[in-house]
């Protein structure tokens, strides 16, 4: 009981320390958030009937706002579109600049927001079941949704011939469905084991 006590009173602790950290602070960590999800875009691997490669950068996606909240999971996330389209090479295979993978970079953002805010807000969202819940709702339609849209935007600019909505869910979608499924696990497994289980922000939900 008293190991128990004090790892939960650890985990209060960090998320409690992380809430009030400067502004300075919370920026460097939100770098920091953007440079691991630019680590692990470098794990890949290549679909032949798709521009987009299988990669693991959706897990840091997913743990950025539980890690950081809503606002500097966000922000980390907007780091890193916005700073690898300018030029940083932290994309997939150490590159950089908008392709087709652009409105993924989109929906990472707003995955971050989404999962930071439920996170922060609901206790009960920090358990295993109800995280896999909200990790599997901003994979499969808060990333997917505006990286298909770009995907067939960026498809036709390239090609000039339209792309049918069932080839861009074979290329944008298809692929990657049991891969961020087993990244939806993995999140909601860590996202249960360091979140304390009591508010840490005052709302009391």
């Amino acid at each position: 009981m008293q190991l128990a006590s004090a790892i939960d009173r650890t985990r209060y602790n960090i998320f409690e320390w992380r809430l009030n950290l400067s502004i300075p602070m919370k920026i460097v960590m939100a770098i920091a958030m953007a440079g691991m999800t630019g680590l692990l875009a470098q794990v890949r691997i290549f679909v032949e009937w798709s521009p987009v490669p299988i990669t693991g950068q959706t897990l840091a996606v997913l743990l950025a706002g539980v890690l950081l909240g809503r606002r500097w999971g966000g922000a980390s996330m907007a780091i890193y579109a916005v700073l690898g389209v300018a030029g940083v090479p932290w994309f997939t295979g150490m590159t950089s600049g908008l392709g087709a993978t652009g409105g993924y970079l989109i929906g990472f953002i707003l995955a971050a927001l989404f999962i930071g805010y439920v996170t922060d807000k609901y206790i009960k969202s920090r358990h295993f079941i109800s995280m896999l819940g909200v990790m599997a709702f901003a994979s499969l339609f808060l990333i997917y949704v505006p990286g298909v849209i770009w995907l067939g935007i960026w498809l036709k600019a390239v090609s000039g011939v339209s792309v049918s909505i069932i080839s861009l869910l074979a290329m944008g979608v298809a692929p990657f469905i049991v891969g961020d499924i087993i990244k939806c696990v993995a999140g909601a497994l860590i996202t249960k084991t360091v979140t304390p289980k009591k508010d840490y922000t005052g709302n009391n939900t």
